[in-house]
C-alpha cells in the first residue's frame, strides 16, 4: 500500500519550441543535456591539461588547442556509437525490418555502452592521427564523462522514460502514461523506483567526485590508465546495481521471464544492462592493477605511453 510518493515534474519534453512556416523547431531537454554535458566535460579537460603538475614529466597528452579537434571526434562517437549500440543490443530484429528508422535518432533510442564503444574508437583514431597518448587521453575522457551522465539521466527522468520497477518505497514516483501504469497485480496507481535518479547520483555525482579527487588531489594522472579503470569499474558497478531497480526493456520480459533477464543461468540471470556492464568492471579492475604495476616497476618514469 502506498503511503507516500514523489510528484512527477511534468515539464514536458521540450525546453522551448517555435513553429515557423509549417515547421516545428524545438530544443528538447535530452538534447540540452547532451550539449551542456559535453561543454562541462570539455572545460574540465581544458583545466586539467593546463595543470602540468598533475601529469608525468612528459606533460599532458595534448595541448588545449587540440581538445577542440578531439571534441568533434567525441561528439561523432557518442551519437553514432550510442545509436548503433541501441539498434544492435536492444532491438536488432525491429531495425532489420525497418532499416530507415536507424537514422531517426530524434525518435529516441541511445545506448550508453554503444556510445562508450563509439567514443573509444573515435579517441583511438584521434590519438593515432595526433600521435597522442591513448591512455592519457582516455583518462581525460573519464574525467569528462560524469557530468554528461548526470544530466542525461536527469533528462531520462523528465522525459518519463527508463523508469524503475514497481515499488512502495516512500520516494516512489507515479510516472504518467499507460505504459508506466501497466503494472501486473497492482490495484490503483502504480508507483515506481526513480531509477534514473539512482543512476544520476551514482554515475554522475559519486563517480564524478571520486575521479576528480583521484586526479587533482591524489596524483592518479601520473599512473596512465588508472583513472580510466576507475571509470570503467565504477560505471559498471553502478549500472549493474541499479538494474535491480530498473524496469527492463520490454522485449526481454515475458510471462516466464518477468524480471527481464537477457541471459539465463539456471534459476538466475542477467539483464542486458548487467551483461554489458560486467566486461567493463573486469576491464576496469585489470586496468587499475596494470597501471599500479607499471608505476611500481618504473616509479621514476619520465614519459607516458604513446600509440
Amino acid at each position: 500500500m502506498l503511503t507516500a510518493v514523489l510528484p512527477f515534474p511534468d515539464i514536458g519534453h521540450e525546453v522551448f519550441s517555435v513553429d515557423f512556416w509549417g515547421f516545428h523547431l524545438a530544443l528538447r531537454w535530452y538534447a540540452l543535456a547532451y550539449i551542456v554535458g559535453i561543454v562541462i566535460g570539455w572545460r574540465i579537460c581544458v583545466r586539467t591539461v593546463r595543470r602540468p603538475a598533475l601529469w608525468l614529466d612528459a606533460g599532458p597528452p595534448m595541448k588545449p588547442a587540440q581538445l577542440d579537434d578531439l571534441l568533434t571526434w567525441i561528439i561523432l562517437g557518442v551519437i553514432l556509437g550510442g545509436r548503433l549500440g541501441y539498434v544492435l543490443f536492444y532491438q536488432p530484429q525491429y531495425y532489420l525490418q525497418n532499416p530507415l528508422e536507424i537514422l531517426m535518432v530524434w525518435q529516441g533510442g541511445m545506448s550508453f555502452h554503444g556510445g562508450f564503444l563509439g567514443v573509444t574508437v573515435a579517441g583511438l583514431v584521434f590519438c593515432i592521427r595526433q600521435r597522442a597518448s591513448f591512455l592519457g587521453t582516455a583518462d581525460l575522457l573519464a574525467l569528462a564523462a560524469p557530468p554528461g551522465l548526470l544530466l542525461g539521466r536527469l533528462a531520462n527522468f523528465t522525459n518519463n522514460e527508463l523508469w524503475g520497477r514497481p515499488t512502495d518505497v516512500p520516494w516512489a514516483v507515479i510516472f504518467p502514461g499507460e505504459a508506466a501504469q501497466a503494472c501486473p497485480g497492482v490495484v490503483g496507481l502504480c508507483a515506481r523506483h526513480p531509477s534514473q535518479l539512482y543512476e544520476a547520483l551514482l554515475e554522475g555525482v559519486v563517480l564524478g567526485i571520486l575521479l576528480l579527487v583521484l586526479a587533482w588531489r591524489k596524483g592518479w594522472l601520473k599512473r596512465p590508465g588508472a583513472l580510466t579503470g576507475v571509470f570503467l569499474a565504477g560505471y559498471g558497478m553502478s549500472r549493474a546495481f541499479v538494474e535491480f531497480f530498473r524496469q527492463p526493456d520490454m522485449q526481454f520480459v515475458s510471462e516466464d521471464n518477468p524480471i527481464g533477464h537477457a541471459l539465463h543461468f539456471g534459476t538466475w540471470g542477467l539483464t542486458m544492462g548487467q551483461a554489458l556492464s560486467l566486461p567493463m568492471i573486469f576491464a576496469g579492475l585489470a586496468l587499475i592493477w596494470w597501471a599500479f604495476r607499471m608505476q611500481k616497476r618504473d616509479p621514476d618514469q619520465k614519459t607516458t605511453e604513446t600509440v
